[in-house]
């Protein structure tokens, strides 16, 4: 019996579950009806990660189609192995005892793991890429990789779309201009440097929003006096992250804004931070291209995150170990750094004392709930043994937790997987991680490395849009702008559209922060609300109160086409920046009902009330959904 496995390698490789069986051939849609194959392990959420004893087809023998990346298994063995799974990667242990990918997807039809050998291809161009020699780990400029290549036959290999997908929201046509003006490592520079960049046009956006920069204490007398609404505060924040991806020039710092906000995460909207939760947001900006060391000592004593995390209740008779217990688990070390209960425990007592005043909700040191005594947590020790003196502790407890390798390796295995591939390779987090630890915690030498790399280049189309992503890239390329009223809740509209996905930026009710992987966003409801979203931002129904272009004229242009085929073609350089395959232009063709060479007026249904249709049938294929 032979096996075809490729015709679903979108689907098991990125997560994506988008609109591509209308761009797939009939007979690969047939083949993944009938073999039920799926990207997850048996039985097992999107996210989880498992060990257990499966089978596993070997291939023997088999034959590959290049062109519809077929696999077709025609030989195979029987065996029962230990597999690790890992959303849609399965791994097994080699020799070291290191578990390690392999090029199997796992089959609901056969109960069993079978071969993949596009994925096989993948995973040794991946190799050939870990094995090249290491950027320079200085981290003193960025170098523009010689080659730039695409894991996705949906994305083409041009590096200013790679720029504006990952190091920010999206192309649109003044980005484009900009960073072919600037180049790779010029328009780099610059995000790094956000202040250098004139923002001035947008700064007039912020105007219509609270000052994020104003102390908690005056928010806190507004909140209390009925001056400001408590919901209105935290949506602000929502709407500010909004507005910045949609319209501010310094695009990583928004990116990076959104990174540091769920790895320091405080959900949002959420219970007693309406006083503090926009200044946190504040915080996070202002370090987030700084030292991780001063963005860990601002968040870990923010009153959002001490109240958050209960901090603010905890006190030497009755220490509270949860912000201890993340400061570890999450902000720092990582689970499996080996601190154990009694590390957790005196992670709790060091940071007793952090507080916050009640009357103003601002931070303050209280040493009488300052617990005293001996503590270690890891390397670190402290005899600690007065009550004035905790908070000095505390702040030389997170500069050592923020210089500890595995720290370091847990940051660079974040960076690369948010800005590089799911599955980054060991030997770029290392050099991130490298690099991290000689320049003492700075993250801009880190991500100078991370862009200089060849693994870099080399990922175009490997990461897939998260919805929240997903539909500010749609805005952007729509070209919608504010509105002339003195409001920006097209924002908010548009996170909430996200939420109904799954994807409110910061509503992750638990610290961990939302997931940054494919796998946890695969879903057929999350399918769904995309495509419904984009629907309603191309057709112009949601979100309200913001100033939109024609549509015809801004992906078709003031020149007609003369025929329907030129029509798609036209709309596929505009909003990709490429033509479409041939099988899928056939594909967008029938699904308007028209043909090639079919004539194309301006009465003609695929210009008035199919080109929505149309426009979001491209926007939302993998040559969109992809990044």
């Amino acid at each position: 019996m032979s096996v075809h496995t490729d015709d679903i390698e979108v689907m098991a490789e990125t997560g994506s579950l988008s609109r591509r069986h209308l761009f797939s051939a009939a007979a690969a849609v047939a083949g993944v009806a009938a073999l039920g194959i799926s990207s997850a392990a048996p039985a097992e959420a999107a996210t989880a990660v498992s060990i257990r004893k499966v089978i596993q087809y070997r291939a023997l023998a088999y034959k590959y189609n290049a062109a519809t990346k077929v696999t077709t298994v025609t030989k195979s063995t029987k065996v029962t192995v230990t597999a690790r799974f890992a959303g849609s990667v399965v791994s097994l242990r080699n020799s070291k005892g290191t578990w390690v990918q392999i090029p199997y997807v796992w089959s609901k039809a056969r109960n069993a793991l079978i071969y993949s050998h596009s994925l096989d291809l993948i995973l040794i161009a991946r190799r050939k890429a870990a094995s090249a020699p290491p950027p320079a780990k200085s981290g003193g400029s960025i170098t523009t990789p010689a080659v730039f290549t695409s894991a996705s036959t949906y994305l083409t290999t041009q590096w200013q779309q790679h720029l504006l997908r990952r190091a920010g929201y999206g192309p649109t046509t003044s980005a484009l201009e900009e960073v072919n003006t600037k180049g790779y490592a010029g328009w780099l520079e610059s995000q790094l440097h956000p202040s250098t960049i004139d923002d001035s046009e947008f700064d007039t956006i912020l105007t219509r929003l609270p000052n994020q920069a104003r102390e908690i204490w005056r928010v806190k007398a507004d909140l209390d006096n009925d001056v400001l609404n408590g919901w209105d505060q935290e949506m602000s924040v929502l709407k500010d992250l909004t507005s910045r991806a949609l319209w501010s020039k310094r695009q990583l710092l928004t990116v990076m804004e959104d990174f540091w906000g769920n790895h320091f995460n405080v959900t949002c909207p959420g219970d007693n931070i309406a006083s503090s939760r926009a200044h946190y947001a504040y915080t996070i900006r202002q370090h987030a291209l700084g030292t991780f060391r001063d963005l860990l000592r601002a968040t870990s004593t923010h009153p959002s995150m001490l109240t958050y995390l209960n901090n603010r209740e905890s006190t030497a008779a009755h220490p509270n170990e949860n912000q201890g217990r993340e400061l570890l688990e999450l902000h720092t070390v990582g689970v499996d750094a080996g601190y154990g209960e009694e590390g957790v425990l005196n992670s709790a007592r060091i940071l007793t004392g952090l507080g916050v005043d009640t009357d103003s909700g601002e931070y303050a040191f209280q040493p009488w709930n300052h617990w005293m005594g001996a503590v270690q947590v890891l390397g670190f020790t402290h005899a600690n043994t007065t009550d004035v003196g905790g908070e000095a502790v505390a702040f030389t407890y997170f500069d050592y937790l923020a210089r500890h390798p595995a720290t370091a390796h847990r940051l660079a295995t974040k960076l690369a997987t948010r800005f590089v591939s799911d599955t980054p390779s060991d030997a770029l987090v290392s050099s991130l991680a490298q690099t991290y630890l000689e320049n003492d915690t700075a993250i801009v030498p880190v991500l100078r490395v991370l862009f200089s790399s060849t693994e870099f280049a080399n990922s175009i189309g490997a990461k897939t849009y998260r919805p929240y992503e997903h539909i500010i890239a749609t805005a952007r390329l729509m070209g919608i702008q504010p509105s002339t009223s003195a409001n920006v809740d097209a924002c908010e509209q548009l996170v909430w559209m996200a939420n109904d996905a799954g994807h409110n930026p910061f509503g992750q009710s638990f610290p961990t922060g939302q997931p940054d992987t494919a796998d946890a966003w695969a879903s057929t409801a999350t399918t769904l609300r995309r495509w419904n979203n984009t629907i309603s931002v191309v057709a112009g129904w949601y979100p309200t109160d913001v100033n939109r272009p024609d549509l015809r004229s801004h992906v078709v242009g003031s020149v007609l086409p003369a025929t329907h085929g030129a029509l798609v073609d036209v709309i596929a350089q505009n909003l990709l920046g490429r033509a479409l395959d041939a099988d899928h232009r056939a594909a967008a063709l029938t699904f308007i009902g028209a043909t090639d060479a079919k004539a194309l007026t301006s009465s003609s249904s695929a210009v008035n009330w199919r080109l929505p249709q149309l426009v979001a049938l491209i926007l939302d294929s993998p040559y969109q959904t992809m990044k």
